[in-house]
């Protein structure tokens, strides 16, 4: 007997420090998952925090690479280097038309594949990750190699944007498939019932629904178009971007100017980011309360129903 209860005992005493050793472990785990989320997190900001303080440098010399002090006379004239307009102009320019051309394009790749069955749909499902997992090297010689055998008159502006648009559509059919995975198609259906066009449902219905991930991915083709360089130096020609603009300065000298050029453009990155994320979840809130609203039609006659 005596045995017995102390067995019992111990066996109660491992059981009350076996989920204290649980809860231990746990909660190491997580702090240990925390802390290196942090500093993952500080290795990828640090290079950019050093770009928005050497903005602010006064150096001595050609390059840009040792403090020498404040200064904001750089931030007061941004375009000051010879060329450098007309390189951001080039980029800007070629993000926007090839983050339109992706995005209507990704869009309709993306409803296609997810809505519809027809011959080749599995090929064009593996197609889209090709451009995703080749080496920019092999995408930019290819594209030239295509361009030539063409007969393309001249690379330049048109060349260039071809090939943004080409690489910017995966990322885009991705994104935008995959909010229209769990999509309800009920609502489309009720549309169509209460008496909408294909394209009614689709513009009042279904674009409202998935418009989320349609900026997302737009916001994501415009970041990666205006950041290339491997696939815009193969097929640039005599067409000057701003990535290229960095590469041929570095060579011979680093102007603050491009520092700034930098930071004004992480800095609207991160606000058009920001906007994005609070308009999603404004629209969540929004759709998520349902006020109980009374109703205030007033009543009918005795033995009639209340106007609708």
């Amino acid at each position: 007997m005596a045995a017995g209860a102390a067995a019992a005992r111990s066996g109660s005493a491992r059981a009350v420090r076996h989920p204290r050793a649980l809860a231990f472990g746990r909660g190491l785990l997580n702090q240990s998952l925390n802390l290196y989320a942090a500093l993952a997190l500080i290795y990828l900001l640090v290079p950019i925090a050093v770009i928005i303080l050497f903005s602010f440098n006064d150096p001595q010399s050609r390059f840009n690479f040792t403090w020498q002090g404040f200064t904001l006379d750089y931030w007061k004239d941004p375009f000051g280097v010879p060329g450098l307009t007309e390189a951001l102009v080039n980029s800007i320019e070629i993000a926007a038309l090839s983050t339109v051309a992706a995005t209507v394009l990704g869009t309709m790749m993306a409803l296609a594949l997810v809505r519809y069955e027809f011959r080749g749909r599995a090929p064009v499902n593996f197609f889209i990750f090709i451009p995703l997992a080749t080496p920019e090297v092999v995408l930019g010689a290819a594209l030239l190699s295509n361009f030539l055998n063409l007969g393309t008159p001249q690379l330049g502006f048109s060349t260039i944007l071809i090939a943004h648009v080409m690489f910017n559509l995966s990322f885009v059919v991705i994104t935008v498939r995959s909010r229209l995975i769990g999509f309800d198609r009920s609502l489309e259906e009720a549309a169509q019932d209460l008496g909408a066009t294909p394209w009614e449902t689709f513009r009042l219905v279904t674009l409202p629904l998935i418009m989320p991930g349609v900026v997302s991915a737009a916001l994501l083709a415009f970041a990666l178009s205006i950041d290339d360089f491997v696939i815009t130096y193969f097929n640039n020609g005599s067409t000057i971007t701003f990535p290229l603009f960095i590469w041929g300065a570095a060579r011979v000298a680093i102007p603050p100017q491009i520092y700034v050029i930098a930071t004004m453009i992480f800095l609207f990155t991160v606000a058009m980011m920001i906007l994005t994320v609070w308009q999603q979840r404004r629209a969540e809130k929004l759709a998520s309360v349902r006020p109980d609203e009374p109703d205030l039609a007033p009543p009918g006659p005795v033995g009639e129903p209340a106007p609708a």
